[in-house]
């Protein structure tokens, strides 16, 4: 009778500083596409090569209201997405629209 060779398991605890560093990188590799964005504020994003929370977060507001169709209105609902993602912006002023 032959036994049966399994591998042993093994169970590695990650502290709690790890779990949300962890947790902290699968958010900023999710895809803007999840965040709750509308369709419209995707599109703009992506035909600017911003596909990630992570390459959100590193565009400037500046930068993100000189895309076509982005204007201050589609930079709060952004900030908005974030904010439910946990991220929080230094200030809470209004954005400024590209042209002033």
């Amino acid at each position: 009778m032959e036994k049966e060779l399994r591998p042993a398991s093994t169970c590695v605890r990650l502290s709690e500083k790890e779990i949300r560093q962890r947790k902290r990188q699968e958010i900023l590799d999710l895809s803007i596409a999840q965040i709750g964005l509308l369709v419209r504020t995707t599109n703009c994003l992506e035909s600017e090569g911003i596909f990630t929370v992570r390459d959100l977060l590193n565009s400037s507001p500046e930068r993100l209201l000189k895309i076509s169709n982005f204007g201050a209105k589609t930079l709060l609902e952004v900030y908005g997405a974030l904010e439910k993602l946990g991220f929080t912006r230094e200030s809470k002023q209004e954005p400024k629209s590209a042209s002033e």
